[in-house]
C-alpha cells in the first residue's frame, strides 16, 4: 500500500452507498468524502498528541528531530509519518524482498484517506467500509477477535469478519502481513465470495483476516474505515495473491479491464470499474504509461509553483493518499513560496489571509500541463489553513505522490490490461 500520513480519526459513523450501472458489466461505487474541516482537525490533534507524547517522554523536539536522523525510530508510534524512512517492499526489518510478494513494507497507514466506500465478503454478505487504494494489491478486513481494532463499548469498533457465518467461506491459512513504520499487521489468508455494488461479486478470492491491527495504531482504532481494498498489481500483492482487478477479469465480470475514479469535492466520489462515467469529465482523456506494473508510477516531466521549479523526477497516482508529497527538500521550497511554516509532524500550516497569494501548482506528464489552483493547495477549517503538499523522502521509490487533492481535479482513469493511467479534467 502506498502513501503516508498519520492522523485522528472522527467517531461518528461514515454514511456509504453503492450504485450498480446496469448492463455492458460497467458498475460504480459511490465513496464518502471526509470534509476539510475534520481532516484539519485530525493534524492539528495529532500534533497535540505528538507533543504530549514528547513531553512524558521528557523529550525536547528537537532532540527528537536528531534522534530520528540517527535511528530512523519511530517517536510517535501512532503516526504514520515514520512510515516515509521504509522502503516500498521488504521485510520488517527493512531489507528488500526479491520478488516482494511475502510482505508489503506501507509508506502509509491510511488514517488520512478521505474517500471510503463499501464491499461485501462472504454468504450472506457482510458489509465493511474500506479504502479504495491504488497503493496497494491485497484485500484485508479484521476478523471476530481482533486486537487493536476498536472496541464497541466506546462506539468505535469495527465490523469484523466471521467466518463462522459464511457458506462460502475456505479455509487457506497462509500467513499474512503488512510491515508498517509503527509496527505490523498481521493476519492470515482466507478465501470468499468479494461483492462490491449490491451484486457485482468474484469468487475464490484470497483475502485477509486481520488478527492484530496494532501497527495503523490509535488513527485505526479510532478510525472510520473497517480495511483496505488494494487496486494495485499482483506484482506487489502479499505471497503474489491474485488482485480484485484479476479477478474481475479473469471471471469475466468486466467490459474493460480499466477502473476510473471520480473524487467529489465537498460532495460523494464515484469509483466505476469496467469503464468511465462520461458526465464527469471533459475534453479527452490523456494516457501516460507506467514505469513498471507495480503501483501506478509514472513519469512526470517537471513540477512548477512560482518561482518554484523541479526538472524530470517520478510520481505515483495514489488514492489513499489525501494531499501531494514530495522530496522534503523540494517541499520546504515549495512551502517557502507561500509562506507556509512546518510543525513538528511534518506538516505545514500558513496564514489563512494569504490564501490568495498561494500560487497555482503545475505538473507537467507526458508533455501534458495538469494545474492545481492556489486555493487547492490549501485545506481550511475555523482560523487554521494547512498546506496540501508535505515533504516524504522515499529511499529507491518514486520521489511524489499525487493524492486525492490531485486527483479532484482531474478524473483518473486506471488502465489495468495497457499498464496506463489516463487523466481529463472534472466537470
Amino acid at each position: 500500500m502506498l502513501s503516508g500520513l498519520a492522523l485522528s480519526l472522527a467517531l461518528s459513523s461514515l454514511a456509504i452507498t453503492t450504485n450498480v450501472v446496469e448492463g455492458n458489466n460497467v458498475f460504480t461505487v459511490s465513496l464518502t468524502k471526509r470534509s476539510d474541516e475534520e481532516m484539519v482537525s485530525n493534524f492539528l490533534q495529532m500534533e497535540r498528541d505528538a507533543l504530549a507524547a514528547m513531553l512524558e517522554a521528557k523529550m525536547e523536539p528537537a532532540v527528537v528531530e536528531e534522534e530520528e536522523k540517527q535511528s530512523e525510530e519511530i517517536v510517535v508510534q501512532d503516526g504514520a509519518y515514520a512510515t516515509q524512512r521504509h522502503l516500498l517492499r521488504g521485510s520488517e526489518n527493512g531489507d528488500i524482498n526479491e520478488g516482494g510478494k511475502d510482505e508489503t513494507v506501507a509508506i502509509h497507514d491510511f488514517s488520512n484517506a478521505q474517500y471510503y466506500g463499501s464491499v461485501s465478503i462472504g454468504t450472506p454478505p457482510q458489509s465493511f467500509k474500506v479504502i479504495f487504494d491504488t497503493g496497494s494489491s491485497n484485500l484485508w478486513v479484521p476478523k471476530e477477535g481482533c486486537s487493536h481494532c476498536g472496541y464497541k463499548i466506546f462506539g468505535l469498533g469495527k465490523d469484523k469478519y466471521n467466518h463462522s457465518k459464511s457458506s462460502s467461506y475456505k479455509e487457506n491459512g497462509e500467513e499474512f502481513k503488512i510491515v508498517y513504520g509503527s509496527g505490523a499487521v498481521n493476519g492470515f489468508f482466507s478465501k470468499e465470495t468479494v461483492t462490491v455494488s449490491d451484486d457485482v461479486s468474484v469468487t475464490g478470492m484470497d483475502f485477509a483476516e486481520v488478527t492484530d491491527a496494532g501497527g495503523l495504531g490509535i488513527g485505526y482504532v479510532m478510525g472510520r474505515f473497517d480495511g483496505i481494498m488494494g487496486l494495485a498489481f499482483s506484482s506487489i500483492s502479499i505471497k503474489g495473491k491474485p488482485t480484485f482487478m484479476d479477478l474481475l477479469l479473469e471471471q469475466n465480470v468486466l467490459k474493460e479491464p480499466i477502473f476510473s475514479f471520480y473524487l467529489g469535492d465537498n460532495t460523494e466520489g464515484e469509483l466505476t470499474f469496467g469503464g468511465v462515467d462520461e458526465e464527469k469529465y471533459e475534453g479527452e482523456i490523456e494516457y501516460v504509461d507506467l514505469i513498471s506494473s507495480t503501483y501506478w508510477e509514472i513519469d512526470v516531466d517537471g513540477i512548477s509553483a512560482g518561482d518554484y521549479s523541479m526538472g524530470k523526477t517520478t510520481a505515483i497516482v495514489d488514492s489513499g493518499t489525501s494531499l501531494l508529497t514530495g522530496p522534503k527538500k523540494e517541499v520546504s521550497k515549495l512551502a517557502l513560496q507561500v509562506g507556509a511554516k512546518p510543525n513538528m509532524m511534518g506538516q505545514y500550516t500558513m496564514d489563512c489571509e494569504k490564501l490568495g497569494d498561494v500560487p497555482d501548482l503545475t505538473v507537467t506528464i507526458n508533455g501534458s500541463v495538469y494545474t492545481v489552483s492556489g486555493r487547492d493547495l490549501v485545506m481550511k477549517a475555523a482560523n487554521t489553513c494547512l498546506f496540501a503538499i508535505m515533504g516524504m523522502d522515499i529511499p529507491e521509490g518514486p520521489q511524489w505522490i499525487l493524492g486525492d487533492v490531485f486527483m479532484r481535479k482531474y478524473y483518473t482513469v486506471f488502465d489495468y490490461g495497457n499498464e496506463r493511467v489516463g487523466f481529463a479534467r472534472v466537470k
